[in-house]
């Protein structure tokens, strides 16, 4: 049996102010009604939805637990081709309510990145295609 990877879900706790951000800032097209607890953009590759946290633990049958402040327990990338897509993507959303985690920089693995947040945390890492 292969497995594969089929969708990334953010467990949130203002779904539709995350929904907004992604919609709006980062510009991830969904199809939402505006009602909860779950939503799923309309994404090629793998499917990202969020869900609402108060509504975790009926899932589970238990209670987790949740990171505080800049979650560094993973991060979302995006990748924008060309290394100086980067920069304007950075500060379109960073402009847009992004918040700023590092500037554009070179990395020694040869590619441009730079990273911001969402409004609950969650690392977005913006990145190039490798150069050689």
């Amino acid at each position: 049996m292969k497995v594969k990877f089929d969708m990334i879900g953010l467990f949130v706790q203002d779904l539709s102010k995350m929904v907004n951000f992604y919609n709006q800032v980062v510009g991830i097209p969904i199809e939402w009604d505006g009602n909860g607890p779950y939503a799923e953009f309309k994404h090629d590759g793998i499917r990202f939805a969020m869900y609402e946290r108060r509504e975790l633990a009926g899932l589970l049958g238990q209670e987790p637990s949740y990171p505080e402040g800049l979650n560094g327990t993973f991060e979302l990338a995006i990748n924008v081709g060309a290394p100086e897509n980067v920069d304007e993507t950075y500060n379109r959303l960073v402009r847009a309510g992004a918040r700023e985690v590092y500037p554009p920089r070179d990395e020694p693995w040869k590619m441009r990145s730079s990273m911001v947040a969402d409004p609950e945390g969650n690392l977005i890492e913006i990145g190039s295609d490798f150069w050689e």
